[in-house]
């Protein structure tokens, strides 16, 4: 009984949604090409991180080597983007990461995936209001710091920041009620916000050509002793490290990295507007490292330009480019500037591209943007807009409390979930230091993009699992599931040695059912090993490359282990049906994807993992004391099994 019972719950575990599209999905749109969906991604993705980010981890943690940094983000964003690809275009008219998961690998994975994005996007909210306040204040003088340090300081956790950050906390909060009440956006507003946003960043990359030294990415302790005696300037001298290129060594660049991650974040968007494509096997792909390289591009322009007009040790954190021009003997050019971010910034805090305004001349009307199905706005897409229509996607399917999908009668804005996801991001911003939002945020969405490749991965070994076109029939599609509702009814092998010869030839050229189950305990088995490898790998590097008779050891051996378990998958039949792209040298480049996501996940605090891991805590009591038994799907799992889900063709 107890093995039923398991089983039972099992199953509950891994139940799909079945998915219907809204009327609305059924919109004509006009198709986008790839220079379309690039400038879409290129404006979702450039945000705070060019300002602000820089500074920090230039002066403490990465020095000059920060471009090195950016290009290891970029790498990893690279990688995870086309795996986002692939389960994107399975289902291209869903537009979310927590829905894919939902009607492919099952409720629990859904929840843990849409959980975390709730966090990332809440962070980037709090963490942009948080850098305009910074930015704010450091044009002012400094004195919102000065009085209200001076006040909370001495009562303020070691774990939280300094002071807790008003400004921040009421910009949210004004978010979170415009939204609310559902104001419109303006198309000049935007127009103007991006126009500023290109000629502060243009205007900051020439600089650096005229102003720049090189002799500043080759710093020695006597450049150091030498501004340290003459140093009486505003700046406060950070750490040397071991001077040059790369004084913090190579910890220092991944370490960086890991925070640089926080700058690529948005490229994903690009992958929700596949349907819209008429080509996304080849546009969707492109567009994504497109969008990637430009953006790394723009971030290696302005950290370059800030390495070389200042020593790294002289950067000033919080407002590092206006500082800079100080620093230079551009002092008018220290306000322009200023007034360049905070405008940028400010509009990043309040406002998301809309596809349609960068693509379509048609919809710049007065009464506003139009979203990405060609409808005129009636809310204001905020960077805070998705989290309330994930809250409510999730409240509706009773993985959250109901009460959260409730509307309001007039706006039609969840007005729920915008309220609690604007007070959890006003929290964020009013109690962590910039560097900690970008951190938490960082750990989350590699998070996801790391379950993704994995998902990926499963999938494609799968048995007859595709939404092809040419399963039409009339308005239905059939769909698999990943495991059949009774797997154990299967008939069992001949003995233990035709298994073993499976692994290596299998009997059939399609997938089958031990074939797909065969890859999804090898896949798990390689993610807990590529977990074990990262942590030996981040946690003691010296001492691996150095030949430790322990720690290498183990690291060979895991290496060892990972290369046959993912000879094994390798070996194993591939669905053969169409799909609109499919990522290239698999499964080799989901694991390579996951095992950078994991490592720079390894290099995060482990405050921030303690974080990161209350609020999972928080999700999974929320689940299993709520969810799981509210479930539509599993209410839908009540009535008589079938061994295909259907979908209506949008």
């Amino acid at each position: 009984m107890r093995c039923q019972d398991l089983h039972q719950f099992g199953q509950k575990l891994v139940r799909r949604r079945l998915l219907e599209p809204t009327e609305d999905s059924e919109s004509p749109t006009a198709p986008l090409n790839t220079l379309n969906l690039v400038a879409f991604g290129v404006a979702s993705t450039l945000g705070a991180g060019m300002y602000i980010l820089v500074g920090e981890v230039a002066m403490f943690i990465a020095g000059p080597a920060i471009v090195i940094s950016f290009l290891v983000a970029a790498v990893s964003s690279v990688l995870s983007g086309l795996c986002y690809a692939e389960f994107g275009t399975r289902v291209s008219w869903t537009g979310s990461a927590y829905l894919y998961s939902y009607i492919s690998v099952g409720e629990l994975w859904a929840f843990i995936t849409a959980w975390n994005l709730i966090l990332s996007y809440v962070v980037v909210t709090g963490s942009v209001a948080r850098a305009w306040s910074i930015a704010f204040d450091s044009l002012i003088g400094n004195h919102i710091f000065q009085a209200l340090e001076g006040t909370f300081s001495p009562y303020m956790p070691y774990y939280l920041a300094k002071y807790p950050d008003f400004v921040a906390l009421s910009l949210v909060l004004l978010l979170t009620g415009v939204l609310v009440l559902g104001a419109r956006e303006s198309v000049l507003v935007g127009k103007i916000s991006t126009g500023i946003n290109f000629l502060v960043l243009s205007f900051i990359i020439l600089s650096g050509f005229i102003k720049g030294d090189l002799h500043n990415w080759k710093l020695t302790e006597q450049d150091y002793t030498l501004n340290t005696s003459e140093s009486g300037d505003i700046y406060s001298l950070g750490p040397l490290g071991s001077g040059g290129f790369v004084p913090f060594d190579y910890d220092g660049i991944l370490h960086g990295a890991a925070l640089c991650f926080y700058s690529f974040v948005g490229f994903d968007d690009i992958v929700t507007k596949g349907e819209e494509a008429p080509n996304p096997h080849r546009s969707i792909p492109i567009s994504i490292m497109s969008t990637v390289f430009i953006c790394f591009l723009a971030y290696f322009g302005v950290s370059a330009t800030l390495t070389l007009m200042v020593p790294y040790y002289q950067i000033q954190p919080d407002s590092p480019f206006p500082q800079a021009f100080v620093h230079v003997g551009w002092g008018p050019a220290r306000y322009v500037v200023a007034v360049g971010i905070l405008c940028f910034l400010l509009y990043r805090s309040v406002s998301r591209p809309s596809l349609h305004e960068l693509s379509d001349a048609k919809v710049f009307q007065p009464l506003g943007f139009r979203d990405e199905r060609g409808r005129p706005l009636t809310r204001l897409q905020s960077s805070l807009f998705p989290v309330p229509q994930l809250i409510q996607e999730m409240a509706k399917d009773g993985l959250l409390f109901r009460g959260l999908a409730r509307t309001h009668p007039r706006t039609k804005t969840p007005i729920m979930a915008t309220v609690s996801s604007g007070i959890l991001a006003g929290i964020m911003a009013l109690l962590f230091e910039f560097s900690n939002l970008v951190d938490l945020m960082s750990i989350g969405h590699l998070l996801v993009y790391s379950l993704v490749a994995l998902f990926v991965l499963v999938l494609r070994y799968q048995p007859d699992w595709n939404l092809s076109k040419n399963e039409k029939t009339e308005d239905k599609i059939q769909m698999k599931p990943l495991v059949k509702e009774n797997p154990l009814d299967s008939e069992p092998e001949a003995g233990s040695s035709k298994t073993l010869k499976s692994l290596w030839l299998p009997v059939s050229s399609s997938p089958t059912e031990k074939s797909a189950q065969m890859v999804y305990g090898c896949a798990f088995l390689l993610v807990l090993l590529l977990i074990i490898l990262s942590l030996i790998l981040a946690q003691w590097p010296s001492q691996v490359f150095s030949g430790d008779p322990v720690l290498t050891t183990v690291a060979v051996l895991l290496l060892l282990l990972i290369t046959g378990v993912t000879v094994i998958i390798w070996r194993q039949p591939q669905d053969p049906s169409p799909l609109p792209f499919r990522v290239p040298a698999l499964p080799v480049l989901p694991l390579v994807s996951i095992f950078v996501n994991v490592y720079l996940m390894m290099q995060t605090t482990s405050g921030t993992w303690a974080l990161f891991g209350i609020w999972n805590a928080i999700g999974f009591l929320i689940y299993f004391g709520y969810g799981i038994r509210h479930s539509l799907a599993g209410n839908n799992h009540q009535q008589p099994p079938a061994t295909s889900l259907h979908l209506q063709d949008s």
